[in-house]
């Protein structure tokens, strides 16, 4: 039988062949699925099983049930929910933002010091979708190898062997580097504070998106820089006639900090045509652009999503990234490439937090140099998609009238927008006295334009104690909704 991931219960196995051919083509909207009986003979399981992978496929939107004809495919079916509304015009004060760190920490402080037993509210997924066996192989090839390594100094600038293997990873981003153009961190937070570090200083103006990931938000906060909010479509990102706005009515902002590829938590892409005229504006304005770019090997799209600076020719984009999301959680592994401030953010490393140590890198280098490592891509893909597509069903099918949602291509998050009036806050306090952490809106914002709105996390593979924690969080919706 081929199976998607022998760690999968065996109905998703199944499942999962069948969800392969109908995106490969192989089989066609209106083509009859395998009987019942034919898929426990071809795959050697039960009754129970083979009808549970129907089931699946059925509730993924992708068969449908023909009475005393059997299950046939069907063209994929969207969450049955309204798109989330285009953002209004308008920029707020960069002076507001003063205190955001404390309230963020706040929210922060409230979860961690609860037993939390389901985390919906997560930026990774679990250890299951990770290839952890095969990382603990090659680190122990890498102590083979390197029996001193414990003893030596660590490589400045990061390993050469990691450094090479994520310049030619950046090439799957349309990115030409060369490997002394990567500067590995601890994960992408770092390489977004220096990144920050080189380029501004406290009292500045940094351009973000809004909503932004609320660590982003912390950084400025901790650096005295001051975030001003732009508008961000959860179609197209950024806004860059606000954008624009912003410019004329603020002399200093110093930098625009941006995700163009699967935003957090919007999930949105930026179209490649947005993305050059962005890298344009902000080169012929002296406005140094900051790239976040951790989660584009999730898109399930056929093409590699293009990274911003794909068209940067002068060194003017500064891109970030990691591997937290997508290959090792527990390595806190990133990467930044700095362009014309690439000296000035290998000095900024090395005095604040010296180099990384060397085993992880030589283990993840080792691993990228594989095919498995592409495998290991094309796997999390698909079971990303999968848990994203039956948690927008899930909601679609059990929050209240008025709630909101644009189902991302790729990412680890949902962002949905509740019933206006509700409070994000009061849905996460309610939710976390069940042991379930969700996020609330508000942390990704310090406006109140977001406070009717949550992050769930899509990592969790689908398990009855998922099921029961979402359809916690959406009981807690409806006793809430006006």
């Amino acid at each position: 039988m081929t199976a998607t991931h022998p760690s999968l219960p065996l109905y998703q196995q199944v499942a999962g062949h069948y969800r392969q051919a109908i995106a490969a083509g192989t089989l066609a909207v209106g083509d009859r699925m395998p009987s019942v009986r034919s898929l426990m003979g071809l795959h050697e399981v039960s009754l129970s099983t083979a009808l549970q992978a129907c089931r699946e496929l059925e509730t993924a939107g992708l068969l449908e049930a023909r009475p005393r004809s059997g299950y046939f495919v069907r063209a994929p079916s969207r969450p049955a929910l309204a798109p989330i509304e285009e953002p209004a015009a308008g920029l707020p004060d960069p002076a507001q933002y003063v205190g955001i760190h404390q309230r963020i920490s706040a929210i922060l402080a409230r979860s961690q010091h609860r037993d939390i037993k389901i985390n919906l509210g997560g930026a990774c997924g679990a250890p299951s979708l990770y290839p952890t066996a095969a990382l603990r192989t090659a680190t122990a090839r890498a102590l083979r190898r390197y029996p001193d390594l414990f003893g030596s100094a660590a490589e400045a600038d990061g390993h050469p062997s990691l450094r090479a293997a994520l310049a030619r990873h950046a090439l799957r981003s349309r990115i030409q580097l060369a490997p002394e153009d990567v500067v590995v961190t601890h994960g992408c937070t770092e390489a977004l504070n220096l990144a920050l570090r080189a380029v501004a200083q406290p009292g500045d103006v940094i351009a973000v998106e809004s909503p932004t990931y609320y660590g982003l938000l912390q950084i400025l906060e901790s650096l005295g820089m001051r975030a001003l909010e732009i508008p961000c479509s959860p179609q197209t990102g950024i806004s860059l006639e606000a954008l624009e706005l912003a410019a004329q009515t603020y002399d200093n902002i110093k930098a625009v900090a941006v995700v163009p590829n699967l935003q957090n938590p919007l999930g949105c892409v930026m179209p490649d045509a947005r993305k050059q005229r962005l890298v344009a504006w902000c080169e012929a304005r002296g406005i140094a652009l900051i790239e976040d770019d951790s989660c584009a090997s999730t898109y399930e799209g056929e093409t590699p999503l293009a990274a911003a600076k794909t068209w940067d020719t002068t060194g003017n984009v500064i891109h970030c990234a990691s591997l937290h999301k997508v290959l090792a959680p527990g390595m806190r592994l990133g990467w930044i490439a700095a362009g014309k401030w690439q000296a000035r953010v290998e000095m900024l490393k090395f005095g604040l937090s010296r180099p990384n140590e060397m085993l992880a890198q030589i283990a993840v280098a080792d691993f990228m140099g594989t095919g498995a490592f592409e495998r290991h891509l094309r796997r999390l893909r698909e079971q990303l998609r999968n848990q994203r597509e039956w948690m927008a069903q899930a909601v679609a099918g059990s929050f209240p009238a008025g709630t909101r949602l644009t189902l991302p291509r790729g990412g680890l998050h949902l962002w949905i927008e509740l019933p206006a009036g509700m409070s994000s806050e009061t849905v996460f306090e309610q939710v976390l006295a069940h042991g379930i952490r969700v996020m609330p809106g508000s942390m990704f914002s310090n406006s109140n334009r977001f406070d009717h709105y949550l992050r769930l996390n899509c990592g969790n593979p689908r398990e009855p104690a998922i099921e029961r924690a979402l359809e916690t969080v959406a009981g807690v919706v409806r006793r809430l909704a006006p």
